[in-house]
């Protein structure tokens, strides 16, 4: 029977709904898509519990009646809104010597009991970016090494209870249960980013319609994570307010003439805002040096950003733009320019089997990311929103299932009830029968008493 997956992605400006199966070649393909305009949300964050239920509710169903099927859990994805992030570090043991999937759940487990984390918040994510084991660094993948002890320093993500409190009550609302929630700068980069990129170093800025995430990718892991309030929809704020024009027309505007290379001295025709029978001229050079301002200072803040993350040195692949506000005409020479001259390219998400050309776009990359996260594409090893640990094999499409350690008592319950079987098995096996022992064993005891 084929896997299948529900991805929610609930944005600021749309909430995206995708169904997807896995095949037995590991392959995935989109079976459905829904997508309805988000209400109820503002900056990333859930401001009205039904309106952002309607709003699931309707891509939800178109999804599913693409798909023609039916749905009780979804992976969600969450802002970087009210999101705090630590480092932490863990230390066991290897009684064996022998490390395995059972000790790399403890230490990352120890790691996590270890951290700092604030009572009001929940924790997203915990990712290994570094794993020592006796006094060797940076180990790639410890498991199955012979060593006496394993050491972890992990990435925490974690954010405020309540807000992820909303988000579970809206899904369920609209009648979904949540199985996983990912940070959507997290699954936009798992869309956007190749091998190469991981390991060189890079750097992940999702620029959506109210919000700009930025995630930094070193190796294996996630390394740094920020939020910025600010998105696409604070341009058509902006062009509303200096053009003296309904925020509709303004953001149709943004959409025809946005740009951010030379300006033109073209005139447009535009209504007044309170009065939309009246028109007035305006310059599109306004419309430049509007747009052009906003950008500029949005870029800005993100390279301070990234500047305070410590890690720009370690950024050798540079910054990968994705995101509904990547669309404007010339954003990556001014990136380029602002970001000192690193390399800069615009990410669209990976194509799968079955993915309308709507969702090949940037502005979509969170919701083919977390579609990717069901399909097991997530980093090497990782703590998720439900505290199990996850983790891939060699071939990245095929997820492994975590040995807890319940299963691991079971299992060797199991050993001892198969040793024990042999035994017996053995005792049949010899010249006189199980059974006259037994019985010999009885007239024994009759004799003595």
């Amino acid at each position: 029977m084929q896997n299948q997956i529900l991805a929610i992605d609930i944005g600021s400006s749309k909430v995206c709904a995708i169904i997807a199966e896995i095949k037995d070649n590991d392959e995935i393909k989109i079976i459905g898509t829904g997508i309805s305009k988000s209400q109820g949300l503002k900056k990333g964050t859930i401001t009205n519990i039904d309106l952002a239920s309607k709003s699931i509710k309707s891509a939800l169903n178109d999804a599913k009646r693409v798909a023609g099927t039916n749905f009780t859990k979804a992976i969600v994805s969450i802002s970087g809104a009210y999101t705090k992030s630590v480092n932490s570090n863990g230390i066991v043991n290897i009684p064996n010597k022998e490390i395995t999937i059972k000790e790399i759940n403890r230490v990352m487990q120890t790691a996590l009991y270890n951290a700092n984390i604030p009572h009001e918040y929940e924790v997203l994510h915990v990712l290994p970016y570094n794993f020592k084991v006796d006094d060797q660094d940076f180990i790639e993948d410890p498991l199955g090494m012979n060593a006496s002890r394993l050491e972890v320093d992990v990435h925490i993500i974690t954010t405020q209870k309540s807000n992820l409190f909303n988000l579970k009550k809206a899904v369920r609302s609209a009648g979904v249960d949540i199985g996983n929630v990912v940070l959507s700068g997290y699954a936009s980069s798992i869309a956007v980013l190749n091998e190469d990129e991981k390991e060189l170093g890079v750097a992940v800025i999702d620029m959506g319609a109210a919000t700009s995430n930025v995630v930094i990718h070193l190796g294996n892991s996630i390394r740094y994570n920020d939020f910025l309030a600010v998105g696409s929809n604070h341009i058509t704020n902006d062009l509303s307010m200096a053009l003296h024009t309904p925020l509709s027309v303004a953001e149709k505007i943004k959409i025809e003439h946005g740009s951010l290379k030379s300006s033109k001295n073209e005139i447009i025709e535009i209504p007044v805002i309170g009065d939309e029978k009246n028109t007035h001229e305006v310059s599109l050079e306004i419309v430049y040096n509007v747009i052009f301002a906003r950008v500029e200072e949005t870029l800005m803040i993100l390279a301070k950003s990234i500047e305070k993350s410590g890690l720009k040195d370690q950024i050798g692949a540079g910054i990968v733009l994705t995101g509904g506000m990547t669309k404007l005409e010339g954003l990556r020479d001014l990136a380029v320019a602002i970001f000192d001259n690193m390399p800069v390219r615009i990410g669209k998400p990976k194509h799968l089997e079955g993915m309308f050309d709507t969702l090949n776009d940037p502005a979509f990359s969170t919701s083919i990311g977390l579609v990717l996260y069901g399909a097991g594409h997530f980093t090497q090893y990782e703590i998720d929103s439900n505290k199990n640990l996850r983790y891939r094999g060699e071939n990245l499409g095929k997820e492994k299932i975590p040995m807890r350690e319940n299963e691991n008592l079971v299992e060797e319950k199991e050993e001892s009830e198969m040793a024990q079987l042999t035994k017996l098995e053995n005792i049949k096996d010899n010249s006189e029968s199980f059974k006259e022992k037994i019985s010999k064993f009885f007239r024994w005891i009759t004799q003595l008493f």
